[in-house]
């Protein structure tokens, strides 16, 4: 059944195989357009880079009216990712927009790994590091990207 949030998500996925971006990639998990299945690779210059992100995006009947939730599959040491992978991004709660496909979400959570936003903790150990010890919070990041490797 061909639903709006069906052609929209339809449409989210022609643009990002017609114009795939540099940094990350998505598509409807098989036989389920509801949800994806995404990789982002970190950020060049970043204490993420290299390293393969997984992440699973579920849409609901709302989209795009209202956000995907979105989880990390991936370990992911960050102030602004709870231990259970679900990101914690205004976008993807109050600021969010039906303006936004998949690529927006996607380039907003690459944005968000080398951008983090201490003040709104979901990890406060990260959170705790990045703000007093960034050796020690880079370190930690270096460890999340050799585990992503194998994830």
């Amino acid at each position: 059944m061909s639903t709006p949030a069906r052609r929209r998500l339809m449409r989210d996925f022609k643009i990002l195989q017609e114009d795939p971006p540099v940094g990350f990639t998505g598509a409807p998990q098989e036989h389920n357009i509801m949800s994806w299945n995404a990789v982002i690779f970190g950020p060049q210059d970043t204490p993420f880079e290299d390293g393969t992100f997984k992440l699973v995006i579920e849409f609901n009947e709302e989209y795009p009216n209202k956000p995907p939730t979105v989880k990390f599959t991936s370990e992911m040491f960050h102030p602004n990712v709870y231990e259970n992978g679900t990101i914690c991004l205004d976008i993807l709660q109050n600021r969010w927009s039906p303006a936004y496909d998949v690529s927006a979400i996607l380039r907003s959570i690459q944005s968000l790994l080398d951008e983090p936003n201490p003040n709104s903790p979901a990890n406060s150990v990260a959170a705790k590091l990045y703000t007093s010890n960034r050796k020690e919070y880079e370190d930690k990041i270096k460890s999340t990207v050799t585990k992503s490797w194998s994830s």
